[in-house]
């Protein structure tokens, strides 16, 4: 359920649908979802020690806070750019490709929702489970689909608005209110 809902991680998907190559944004979603997976197996195999310390805790927060407002400023202060237009060189096509996979990495990584979302998840579908090492693949497959598909539909929709946002101005609403956006979904996280 937590891979549709809005999020730090589904404003960034919108942005880069709207702002980005079908492979940029694919891109995205494809390191937002391993990210996930990572985050669900990590749990799974004995991270609830990490929530029960409380400097860890606090030091993820705080981390992930920081980069998320971070991308927030970058965000609502972007240029405007060509939306949904021809693609570059492929070389750049490439590089912006590896940059939103990083991207779509790390600011899922750096989620604390994403934590504690896989923790209950395990908590609920895999240790009551008989066999948990199984039960723990399967989740992490299910996992890794929810999350393609739930940040893969904040992306689609994006690109279906990418044609409305082609003036600048309109693009730099949108971005002024995805920065704005993301930077209270922090807010919200640390409240």
């Amino acid at each position: 359920m937590g891979a549709i809902t809005p999020g730090p991680v589904n404003v960034l998907a919108i942005r880069h649908g709207a702002a980005a190559g079908r492979l940029t944004a694919l891109a995205y979603v494809l390191g937002a979802s391993l990210s996930y997976a990572l985050v669900v197996w990590l749990m799974g195999r004995g991270g609830a020690w990490l929530l029960r310390e409380a400097w860890a805790v606090q030091g993820a927060r705080w981390l992930g806070a920081a980069y998320l407002l971070h991308l927030a400023w970058r965000i609502a202060t972007a240029p405007p750019m060509a939306l949904a237009g021809p693609a570059g060189a492929p070389r750049h096509v490439a590089w912006a490709a590896l940059a939103a996979l990083q991207d779509g990495g790390l600011t899922q990584s750096l989620n604390p929702k994403a934590w504690l979302v896989a923790l209950s998840g395990i908590g609920l579908f895999v240790l009551p489970q008989e066999d948990v090492t199984s039960a723990l693949g399967l989740f992490c497959a299910v996992s890794l689909l929810a999350c393609a598909l739930g940040v893969g539909c904040w992306a689609l929709a994006g690109r279906l608005l990418a044609r409305a946002l082609a003036p600048p101005a309109r693009q730099q609403g949108l971005n002024r209110a995805m920065g704005a956006l993301l930077a209270l979904s922090v807010a919200s996280m640390l409240g």
